[in-house]
């Protein structure tokens, strides 16, 4: 936001010069980069032109760039669903650039099915938190209903997955326009950001133009802070001001943690020196390490949660957690982001007898699945911060020894399973596997890396056998969990953090799904981007499912497996995208290590024919390792 502008005097009636549209468009222009506003997706559309325009002279150099004209930068995508996940990549990037938080990204489209393509997007904005504005062009209302060409009911047209929705009138060059427009953005960004309400997310602003939609020589209306008003952001939302009739009893109890951290759980049982665990979900962040490491906490930590790694981090958490003297003993958990990934996690915090305190600082929903929660708070008690709540005596050392021989029998499993002894009895090498891919993929990713990783098997892979001190960033849209848009969000990553190596990991159909994220244009910004695709050929998470059981193998293969025999070199050829293909294990850190420049897509060939009993074999080692078999 504009930090301490101060509107002046009302001045004399504004009227911007040129056609109404190019006008109303040039200064939403200026308004949004005078907000904060520096990077716009657009996606090619006629009535969307006025923006188009408008635009392309604010992307042009310091040079060329006409006055009146604000700087930004500009990214243009053909295809609109690519072009909304690039615009949330683009975001998310922009949150790790700076200490201020994510940045909104606004993204262009035309009407009709270019605007409907935006809402995969949306709806991963709008359950991850993300500032996006979505500016959706559209007919006048005079043609709306009327059958005119490329016009639908967009109005409302992404539910209630936007913080804002505003349908504005075509303008007609009526005196105050440029003042109402430039409100209208002041609206849009502190509603997607979040300022007032602790709440970010995507806005959509579905905006008529009528003709003429084609500038002339007309200036640029000289920028005008009139309508720019300085919102202040929310310094908290705190629960205890509301006025309904759960919350009180919400407030007394949180008040008891803030005093003696004893929460005084519904089930009963002692405080001091109870058996807890720190549950770090998908954006958790650097502050739930923290937690565990002050109170001497486990930290089960999911591989986006930011805070994977440190001492307290136990990777192998999710099969130790069927462990009676580990699992078995926990009575209290503390939940910091959003976990998704595991069943044994949502088993833990479903038990009767695990008191559960969850911190959620933003927004009016929080995680909690099981719908067990005792707790919700805005934030982390002092006392549990200061560290003034330890559990039980040798409670982290014995989860920290537990891992440890966890991590050698998954390496033994991995590395001396049935699929590494027959690649070396063919002599054609040890076969790659989904865990064996994602721990080389860990280990060629150094802290100062981001890895994007793709929903599906590599993410869960990755949370089995990454052991890092101190991790890399890594982001995953874990807002919806799916498979839509990864290569274009890791694109928009690597184009907002330009200096880090980014490297994205994912499977086949994430791949395929979204290899139109692939295509840039010749006067578009190159980027560094390693992708690194196993390819098993198919879906095979379903095979670790109920569906992957043998009473189904009738109708597994076309229904869930769906295997799709695509060649992956040839399409990255049509993209210009160099290609490497790994078929065993000893070519894979040769291929990770050196990623070079532009775009390359490392193919990894997966064997998942024996998925299913590789992660029974690996559930029985890390057991009999837990219990020091």
């Amino acid at each position: 936001m504009m930090a301490g502008v101060t509107p002046p005097d009302e001045p004399a009636a504004e009227v911007a010069p040129g056609p109404p549209a190019v006008a109303a468009a040039r200064v939403l222009v200026q308004a949004l980069v005078a907000l904060g506003v520096e990077d716009v997706v657009l996606a090619p559309g006629s009535r969307s032109a006025p923006l188009a325009y408008a635009l392309a002279e604010a992307a042009l150099p310091d040079d060329a760039r006409p006055p009146g004209a604000p700087a930004l930068r500009l990214h243009v995508r053909v295809d609109e669903r690519a072009a909304a996940f690039l615009a949330l990549g683009l975001s998310r990037a922009s949150a790790f650039a700076s200490d201020a938080g994510p940045r909104p990204v606004a993204v262009v489209t035309t009407s009709g099915t270019a605007a409907a393509n935006l809402h995969p997007a949306a709806l991963e904005a709008h359950h991850a938190g993300i500032p996006l504005l979505l500016l959706t062009a559209d007919r006048p209302h005079e043609l709306r209903g009327t059958g005119a060409n490329q016009t639908t009911d967009q109005v409302g047209l992404f539910g209630s997955a936007t913080r804002l929705t505003v349908d504005v009138p075509a303008p007609v060059g009526l005196p105050d326009e440029p003042r109402d427009v430039r409100r209208l953005a002041v609206r849009a960004v502190t509603a997607a950001t979040g300022a007032r309400t602790g709440d970010p997310g995507p806005v959509h602003l579905n905006l008529a133009y009528r003709d003429p939609l084609v500038p002339g020589d007309e200036p640029w209306p000289a920028p005008s802070t009139v309508g720019l008003a300085h919102v202040h952001a929310a310094r908290s939302t705190n629960p205890t001001l509301a006025a309904t009739g759960a919350l009180p009893a919400l407030a007394t109890r949180t008040e008891r943690v803030e005093a003696d951290a004893r929460p005084a759980p519904r089930r009963g049982g002692r405080s001091r020196g109870i058996a807890t665990v720190v549950v770090a979900g998908d954006g958790a962040g650097p502050l739930a390490a923290r937690v565990a490491e002050a109170n001497g906490w486990p930290l089960l930590a999911e591989p986006s949660s930011g805070a994977r790694g440190g001492p307290c981090a136990i990777a192998a958490y999710r099969l130790l957690l069927s462990d009676d003297a580990l699992g078995g003993r926990v009575r209290r958990a503390v939940v910091l982001g959003r976990p998704t990934l595991s069943r044994p996690v949502q088993r833990l915090l479903a038990r009767p007898d695990v008191e559960v305190l969850v911190v959620a600082p933003r927004g009016a929903d929080w995680p909690d699945a099981a719908r067990n929660a005792d707790e919700i708070l805005v934030e982390v008690p002092a006392r549990m911060r200061q560290g003034r709540m330890p559990g039980p005596v040798g409670w982290l050392e014995a989860w920290l020894e537990a891992d440890a021989r966890a991590a050698r029998a998954i390496d033994d499993v991995l590395d001396h399973g049935p699929e590494a002894e027959r690649g070396r009895r063919s002599r054609t090498g040890a076969r790659v596997t989904g865990p064996v891919l994602a721990r080389a993929v860990a280990a060629v990713s150094d802290p100062q890396d981001v890895l994007v990783v793709g929903s599906s098997n590599p993410v869960r892979d990755l949370d089995l056998v990454a052991r890092w001190s101190s991790p890399p960033l890594v982001v995953a849209n874990r807002g919806l969990a799916g498979i839509d848009g990864t290569i274009a969000t890791a694109t928009g990553i690597a184009l907002g953090l330009p200096r880090r190596r980014v490297r994205a990991f994912v499977g086949d159909l994430t791949f395929l799904h979204d290899v139109g994220g692939l295509l840039r244009g010749p006067a578009e910004p190159a980027v560094d981007l390693q992708m690194v695709v196993a390819n098993d050929d198919g879906g095979s998470i379903f095979m670790t499912l109920e569906h992957g059981e043998p009473a189904h193998a009738d109708v597994f293969e076309r229904v869930f497996g769906t295997p799709h025999g695509a060649d992956l070199a040839a399409l990255c050829a049509g993209y210009g995208v160099r290609h490497t293909r790994v078929v065993d294990v000893d070519g894979l850190l040769p291929a990770l290590a050196a990623p070079g420049r532009g775009v390359s897509v490392v193919e990894v060939r997966v064997d998942r024919s024996g998925r299913r009993d590789q992660a029974a074999r690996l559930a029985a080692a890390v057991a009999r390792a837990a219990r020091g078999a």
